[in-house]
């Protein structure tokens, strides 16, 4: 059930065009039903989280290097699952209403649940190369997105500037992915986040958290990163409500939160983490003050925020985690 809740987005990007022109007018609220169907799905398995029992789902991908296709829902990942579905539901009614009559409305539906489907993947692969796959999909959907009205140039230079920072972050993440493999031995998150001390005592410990943090901060918007955010407002309104407010700036904060209990507990993580992450809220803070523009006062003001989230990650402690959860 769970990889064809995964993969199902991927299957209705492909027949959204029809469905347009075959519902019309009602078409946001027949799309719709998917993401409110996967939100009660993932709503189902928050007892099986509570009780420490996990949803999972293996099955042999790449068998000569020993991959995986392999899916897991604990409490962290169905958290951002339940917040991908159910915004998700909320923005395909909203974007029905907003783009009412539009000629590529289908296009768009199109790229939004490819969008959503990677999303749910990046939350829920048990698999960290699996994970990258998703990771790469959300960049370049939301570069279909954010330049959805390509007439505009200022909406070609912002999707074309969101995919070179984010992509190049990719690049990084991917790396920092493989060492961290090499370290432990295993490419399962589940086993892999188990071998925490063996990983902070290696060599690679290091290399791999920079390069692992350079994806999750262009991600997430963190200074230097944060550029890029208030630019890419340019999509429009339902856009920038799924991908800049509530899903595709988390994915880096996911990406923190997941790895911290292997990658967290030392000086080094807490200073980097927590100290980006404090120049990113304060600065986010500042620079929302002095905005007219009501899309780029929203956008500093979730810079801030996702700069709160990362000072959390990074102090580590039961409290701030728990803290960055709520």
């Amino acid at each position: 059930m769970m990889p064809f809740a995964v993969l199902s987005g991927f299957v209705v990007a492909l027949i959204a065009p029809w469905l347009t022109r075959r519902l019309a007018g009602r078409v946001g609220w027949g799309l719709a039903l998917l993401p409110a169907g996967l939100a009660l799905y993932f709503g189902s398995l928050l007892p099986q989280a509570a009780a420490n029992r996990t949803a999972a789902f293996s099955s042999p991908w790449v068998e000569e290097l020993g991959l995986l296709f392999s899916f897991r829902a604990d409490g962290l990942s169905l958290l951002f699952a339940l917040l991908i579905s159910g915004i998700g539901t909320l923005v395909v009614i909203y974007g029905g209403g907003y783009l009412k009559g539009h000629p590529k409305l289908g296009r768009f539906y199109g790229w939004l649940f490819v969008f959503m489907a990677a999303m749910l993947g990046v939350a829920l692969s048990d698999n960290i190369l699996l994970l990258f796959v998703f990771w790469e999909l959300t960049s370049l959907s939301s570069y279909q997105l954010i330049g959805f009205e390509h007439e505009k140039e200022s909406a070609r230079a912002a999707a074309l500037q969101a995919l070179l920072v984010t992509g190049a972050g990719g690049l990084a993440l991917l790396a920092g992915l493989l060492l961290l493999g090499q370290a432990t031995g295993t490419f399962e998150l589940s086993a892999l986040l188990g071998q925490g001390e063996m990983l902070r005592a290696s060599p690679l410990y290091i290399p791999a958290v920079i390069l692992i943090l350079l994806g999750a901060f262009t991600k997430s918007a963190q200074f230097p990163f944060h550029f890029w955010l208030p630019n890419a407002m340019e999509a429009p309104t339902p856009v920038s409500a799924y991908l800049h407010s509530a899903t595709m700036v988390k994915a880096g904060v996911y990406l923190m939160a997941r790895l911290s209990p292997a990658l967290g507990g030392t000086e080094f993580w807490l200073y980097t983490v927590g100290g980006v992450g404090a120049a990113t809220m304060l600065l986010g803070g500042y620079l929302a003050l002095s905005q007219t523009d009501l899309k780029r006062l929203l956008a500093y003001s979730t810079v801030s925020a996702q700069g709160m989230l990362t000072l959390l990650i990074g102090l580590g402690t039961p409290h701030a985690l728990e803290a960055a959860v709520v």
